[in-house]
């Protein structure tokens, strides 16, 4: 499983195909294109819910930046389903074998997002429409964008802090 999470100041999806129509929106805190690979689990999915409600991206009260997660500051969290994060190029063409189908990715998806929900606060977690062509806009805050990447199946960690 991959993410790349922004912190923001704003970031919402619209469906331009409905005219435009907004989807989901959030004020300050983390977007997080998710992309879900063929090879993960309940264990990957717990990885990285934990990895991104924990990740300390904002400042505390004096200033202290790196110190803070979306959890302490009671923000948002804006997630969107990118299978594009599973690309492999052939060339100059990508290819996305490596991405879970769309039946299974999206109840997994799902699964996600419940998990979010069971470990925060529900009604500070939004998401787009699943396999749906939307545009997302982000107001990225800083910049900061960190790519997180859960760990291979069956591999061990050598990092003690995840």
């Amino acid at each position: 499983m991959k993410a790349v999470v922004q912190r923001v100041t704003r970031a919402s999806v619209t469906a331009p195909v409905v005219g435009g129509e907004q989807i989901s929106a959030i004020g300050r805190g983390l977007c997080v294109l998710l992309g879900i690979s063929m090879e993960d689990s309940q264990k990957e999915l717990e990885h990285m819910v934990r990895k991104i409600l924990n990740l300390r991206v904002f400042e505390d009260e004096s200033g202290k930046h790196w110190s803070k997660s979306v959890m302490d500051k009671e923000y948002e969290v804006l997630c969107v389903s990118q299978f594009t994060l599973q690309c492999v190029l052939k060339g100059n063409k990508p290819d996305f074998h490596l991405a879970m189908p769309t039946e299974q990715a999206e109840s997994f998806y799902n699964s996600f997002l419940d998990q979010l929900r069971k470990s925060y606060r529900p009604e500070l977690i939004r998401d787009g429409k699943f396999g749906a062509y939307m545009q997302v806009h982000i107001q990225n805050d800083g910049p900061v964008t960190i790519e997180l990447e859960s760990p291979a199946p069956g591999a061990a960690s050598s990092d003690p802090k995840q």
